[in-house]
Order: structure tokens, then C-alpha cells, then sequence
């Protein structure tokens, strides 16, 4: 999987020049997205089978600062999938290597109506590229 780049705008950072904190979560979902597109299964086609992933967890740390207009590599990781439950986990890095942000975020795949999807039954082809691309962190949770 090729990492997900973001070029900083202007207008994401703050009175300081820096990057504001709520931005990086943004970027954390343009990652996921890419990865989704990455592996097949954009939100076009999740949708057109009626899946929606809501978030159910989020969190950042933050370790150096971004500034415009500085680009920022993010790869997504799997670290656990238990059935129902992903969590993601994200690396932002600068130009040279350097760790900006870590964060991770935890999603579940629902109906449009609300109603919790088990991949490995419905959606076994969905599953399958999930854990092929993730590439399960330590092969720790995945239970599918």
C-alpha cells in the first residue's frame, strides 16, 4: 500500500503558522478513504451495497508540528479486526521522515439502517481484501 500524502493549505493552520490539532483527524479520514480506493472498495461501491462504516473511536498524539506548505505522508495500518470492530492506526510523517502525529481510529460496518454487518458472512470478498491490504499488525485480534 502506498502511503496517503497531504500537501498542508494555508488555511489549516492557525495564528502561529502551525497546523491546527482538528485537521489531522481530517486527514486521518482522507487516508482511510484512499485506502478503501486503494484496496477496491471505495465508499462509492461500500455504499452501493448499502455498507456504512461510521467512526466509533478516535485519537491523536502529536509529536512535531506541520506547517504550510509542507506535505505529509500518512500509512494506514490495521492493528486489530475482532468480526465486527476495525482499528486503524495512522502515521503522519514529514518530508524526512519525521514522526508528526500518530493516531488511530475504530470503525464498524452497518447497514444503512443501522444494523451491525458481520464481514465474514455477508461480505467475505470485502473482509478478504481488508486483511490482505491491512496486513494485520502482528496477525493480533484478527479473527476473521
Amino acid at each position: 500500500m502506498r502511503p496517503y500524502e497531504h500537501r498542508v493549505q494555508y488555511y489549516e493552520t492557525d495564528k502561529m503558522g502551525i497546523v491546527h490539532h482538528s485537521n489531522y483527524i481530517r486527514w486521518m479520514e482522507e487516508a482511510r478513504v484512499d485506502f478503501l480506493e486503494q484496496i477496491g472498495w471505495g465508499f462509492d461501491r461500500l455504499e452501493s451495497f448499502g455498507i456504512v462504516s461510521p467512526v466509533t473511536c478516535v485519537d491523536c498524539k502529536y509529536k512535531v508540528s506541520t506547517r504550510f506548505p509542507e506535505k505529509v505522508k500518512i500509512t494506514v495500518l490495521a492493528e486489530e479486526f475482532k468480526g465486527v470492530k476495525l482499528k486503524l492506526r495512522y502515521e503522519m510523517r514529514k518530508e524526512d521522515g519525521t514522526l508528526a502525529c500518530e493516531g488511530h481510529s475504530e470503525h464498524c460496518f452497518l447497514t444503512a439502517d443501522g444494523k451491525v454487518i458481520a464481514l465474514k458472512k455477508e461480505y467475505p470478498e470485502f473482509l478478504k481484501a481488508l486483511l490482505e491490504a491491512a496486513e494485520i499488525v502482528g496477525k493480533q485480534g484478527h479473527q476473521a
